[in-house]
C-alpha cells in the first residue's frame, strides 16, 4: 500500500457487502416476472428461475464474505460504489434478456438492460405485442427500480460528493427546520412510500382509461420513472387511447418534481412544492414549449387546435422528462419541430426527481452566475450576490456546475465522435450521442427515430451507448472520477 494512503479508503469490502444486498434484491425483483410467465405457462420462467438462482448466489455469496466492522462510508468508497452498483446490476438484470427466447446477444441484453435501468428507454426489442409478460413485466421493472434509484441516490449519495452543485441539496443543513426528516434513512423511506403510492395512483387511472390490467401497472411503472419502455411497438400511440395520454401526461410531469417536496407536502406543507423556484421554472418552461409548437404545429399542419395541444403536450412533456413515450412521429412534422425537440432533449427535469439531462437547477445556477456577472460589469464596485430559491450560490457550487456543463459538452462530443467513428450517419450519430447521455430514448432520423429501433445499430455502437447511458445517468462525474490516477493513489 503507498505511503500515505488511508487504509480505510482501500477497502472494498463495503462497496462488495452494499452490491451483494443489491443483487439479492434483484434476484427477489425477478421472481415477479418468473411468477407471471408461470401462470401464463410460458417457458421463459425457468430463465428466470435460473437467473434469479444465480444472481441471488452471487449475492449472497459477497455479502457474507464481505461482511465488515465498517460503520460510514468514505467519499472514495462511495464513488466506486455508485458506478459499480449499477454497472453489475446491469450484467446481472441482462441475463432474462439474453437467455429468454428472443434472439438477443448478449450486447443486445446488456444494452436493453442498462436502458432499463438508467430508465433511458431505448430499445432493442421488436414484436412487443406479442411478446411474452414476464419479459415485459421484467422492462417495466427495471425502469421502476432505476427511477427510486436514482432519486435515493440525488438525495442522499449525489449532495454529499459535492457533484455538479448538488451539494445545494445536501439534507444536512446547517438550519434544522429545513430538514425533512431527521435522517437520511428515513427520506428515502418517505420517498419510497410516495413513489409506490404515485405508481399505484397511475396504474389505477390508466385501468380506469380502458388499459388492461397488465397495460395499466407496466406503463404506471416505467411513466413515474420517466422511463418510457412500452409493451407495444408503437408506444403510447400503438393504444389510441386519448385519455391515457393525459393520464401519463400529467404523471411524467409528476415525476419531474423533486421527490422531497411531495414529503413536505404529505407532511403538512403542500404549498412547498409551488414556493420551489426549481418547479416553477420548470412548469414555465414547459408551457412555453407546448405553445410555441402547438401554435406552430396548428399553423402548418392540418389538424384542429385540440388535436395540435394533445399531440405536442404529450410528446414535448415526455422528451423534455427524459420519459421517451411517443404517440406519433414527430420526426415528421418537419424541421422546426425536430430542433425543438433535439434541444429539449438535453433540459430535463428537477433535481431529485426521476428525470434525466442537465437538469433545471443548473440552468438556473448558470443564469443566476451570469446576471450577477453583467452586474459587475456594469457596476464594478458593487457587490451582487447569486442565488437560488433564495440562498446565496457560493463559488463551489458555481464552479461545480460550470464543470459540470463543461464535461457534460465533451462527453457529448466524444460520444458522437465515436459513433461516426463506427459508421453511424450524422443525424444518427448527433442524436443518438444526445438521448444516450440524456437518458431520453428515441431518438432523431429514420433509424432510432421516434418511430424506429436500436436493433440495427452495430455491436460497437450498443456499448458506447450503454456507457453514455450510465455517464448521464450518474451525473458524469461519478463515473470519470474513476479514470483519474490520482483518485487510485488516494
Amino acid at each position: 500500500r503507498p505511503r500515505g494512503c488511508d487504509s480505510t479508503l482501500l477497502d472494498l469490502r463495503p462497496i462488495f457487502f452494499i452490491v451483494g444486498v443489491l443483487l439479492t434484491t434483484l434476484a427477489a425483483a425477478m421472481c415477479a416476472p418468473l411468477i407471471v410467465d408461470a401462470i401464463k405457462e410460458n417457458p421463459d420462467w425457468k430463465v428466470f428461475a435460473a437467473s434469479a438462482g444465480l444472481t441471488l448466489f452471487v449475492g449472497v455469496t459477497m455479502t457474507l464474505t464481505c461482511r465488515s466492522s465498517w460503520t460510514r462510508f468514505s467519499i472514495r468508497q462511495a464513488f466506486i460504489l455508485t458506478t459499480a452498483s449499477w454497472l453489475v446490476l446491469t450484467m446481472f438484470a441482462a441475463l432474462p434478456f439474453a437467455f429468454a427466447g428472443l434472439g438477443l446477444s448478449y450486447t443486445d441484453a446488456f444494452f436493453e438492460a442498462m436502458s432499463g435501468i438508467t430508465t433511458t428507454g431505448s430499445t432493442v426489442m421488436t414484436g412487443l405485442d406479442n411478446a411474452p409478460h414476464g419479459i415485459l413485466l421484467w422492462r417495466s421493472l427495471l425502469q421502476w427500480l432505476g427511477g427510486i434509484g436514482i432519486i435515493v441516490m440525488a438525495v442522499a449519495i449525489l449532495p454529499v460528493l459535492q457533484i455538479g452543485g448538488m451539494q445545494l441539496f445536501r439534507m444536512e443543513s446547517s438550519d434544522r427546520s429545513e430538514k425533512v426528516m431527521p435522517r437520511v434513512t428515513q427520506i428515502a423511506s418517505g420517498i419510497g412510500f410516495i413513489y409506490l403510492g404515485l405508481t399505484a395512483i397511475c396504474a389505477l387511472a390508466l385501468w380506469t382509461s380502458g388499459f388492461s390490467g397488465f397495460d395499466a401497472i407496466a406503463h404506471a411503472m416505467t411513466t413515474i420513472a420517466t422511463g418510457g419502455f412500452s409493451t407495444s411497438d408503437g408506444s403510447i400511440g400503438g393504444f389510441g387511447n386519448e385519455y391515457a395520454e393525459v393520464i401519463i401526461t400529467i404523471f411524467m410531469i409528476l415525476g419531474g418534481l423533486p421527490f422531497v417536496l411531495y414529503l413536505q407536502a404529505v407532511r403538512g406543507d403542500p404549498m412547498a412544492i409551488l414556493r420551489d423556484s426549481q418547479v416553477r421554472w420548470f412548469i414555465s418552461f414547459v408551457a412555453l414549449c407546448i405553445g410555441i409548437t402547438v401554435l406552430w404545429f396548428y399553423s402548418t399542419h392540418e389538424v384542429n387546435l385540440l388535436s395540435a395541444l394533445r399531440y405536442v403536450s404529450f410528446n414535448v412533456v415526455s422528451i423534455i422528462t427524459g420519459t421517451g413515450y411517443t404517440s406519433a412521429d414527430y420526426g415528421a412534422w418537419g424541421g422546426f419541430a425536430i430542433v425543438v425537440f433535439f434541444f429539449i432533449m438535453f433540459v430535463g427535469g428537477c433535481a431529485g426527481s426521476t428525470t434525466c439531462g442537465i437538469k433545471v437547477f443548473r440552468f438556473q445556477v448558470l443564469y443566476a452566475t451570469a446576471e450577477t456577472q453583467i452586474k459587475r460589469l456594469i457596476q464594478p464596485h458593487g457587490v451582487f450576490i447569486a442565488h437560488f430559491n433564495q440562498r446565496p450560490i457560493t463559488e463551489e457550487v458555481a464552479g461545480s456546475v460550470m464543470s459540470f456543463f463543461y464535461l457534460f459538452v465533451i462527453s457529448f462530443i466524444v460520444l458522437t465522435l465515436l459513433l461516426s467513428m463506427i459508421g453511424l450517419d450524422f443525424i444518427t450519430a448527433v442524436s443518438g450521442a444526445a438521448t444516450a447521455i440524456c437518458n431520453v430514448g428515441p431518438a432523431l432520423g429514420e433509424i432510432i427515430g421516434p418511430m424506429g429501433n436500436f436493433q440495427t445499430l452495430p455491436d460497437a455502437a450498443k456499448w458506447v451507448l450503454s456507457a453514455g447511458m450510465l455517464l448521464g445517468r450518474l451525473e458524469l462525474f461519478t463515473v470519470l472520477i474513476l479514470f483519474a490516477p490520482s483518485f487510485w493513489k488516494g
